[in-house]
């Protein structure tokens, strides 16, 4: 059984489309070290991503460390450092999880409008678009700077939609965390979510969703097929 139908699809970018951890923690740690803190491991970062820069950035000073006290001008320089030492990494060692290139390109071929909908900022994501020749398959970004506010509200998901001129029940989100699903639900958009993202540390079988994906290709078994065009062979990455 087929459950969706949907004309587009929004897509999150790290732990969904991404693999980008190695770079984050990267530029965490030259933060923490340039600001004379520990430094944390990936595994620890993997939970601090998900709801944009500040948080992870808040979170890396100040999980499990409750002597270190940071007020709003202290969080806004952590932030630039942060931003500085990412620019140096974004893209070194992330990489697209396997089988997402192949599907993107079917998706693209049956006309699906496709959408990336990331907390992280428009200078970070486009470059990384860009490095890993997905940008030709996207009609619309929206970045964590588009909007004033970032998932789990639904507004970015909202504004994908009106970009791509459907309406949110004509799409479908696939991320990989609660915050994904708790901006879909307040959207009205179906929601799947990854089981090889991040998700802050909590279980993606343990959130309000759809149904959960533990294979690029499973998306195929939850999209209605539809005709591919003869010239599909364009879109055939891997």
């Amino acid at each position: 059984m087929v459950p969706f139908t949907p004309r587009a699809i929004l897509l999150d970018l790290d732990g969904t489309l991404l693999d980008t951890i190695a770079d984050l923690t990267a530029g965490v740690n030259g933060m923490l070290t340039e600001l004379g803190q520990p430094t944390r491991s990936e595994q620890e970062v993997r939970r601090f991503v998900g709801r944009g820069f500040a948080r992870l950035v808040e979170c890396s000073l100040t999980e499990g460390r409750p002597e270190y006290i940071l007020d709003e001008q202290g969080l806004a320089h952590a932030s630039e450092v942060f931003r500085r030492h990412y620019a140096q990494h974004n893209g070194e060692r992330s990489y697209p999880y396997p089988g997402i290139k192949a599907v993107l390109g079917q998706l693209a071929a049956q006309d699906k409008l496709l959408a990336v909908v990331t907390n992280k900022m428009e200078a970070f994501t486009l470059p990384l678009l860009e490095q890993f020749d997905i940008l030709r398959y996207c009609s619309a970004i929206v970045a964590g700077d588009t909007c004033a506010t970032r998932k789990p509200c639904p507004e970015m998901l909202l504004l994908a939609c009106d970009k791509l001129g459907v309406e949110p029940h004509q799409a479908l989100m696939v991320g990989d965390s609660h915050h994904d699903a708790q901006a879909a639900r307040a959207a009205g958009i179906p929601v799947l979510l990854v089981s090889w993202g991040y998700s802050e540390g909590q279980p993606v079988e343990q959130v309000d969703c759809d149904g959960v994906l533990h294979g690029a290709d499973e998306l195929f078994d939850w999209v209605a097929p539809e005709p591919v065009r003869a010239n599909a062979s364009q879109f055939a990455t891997v």
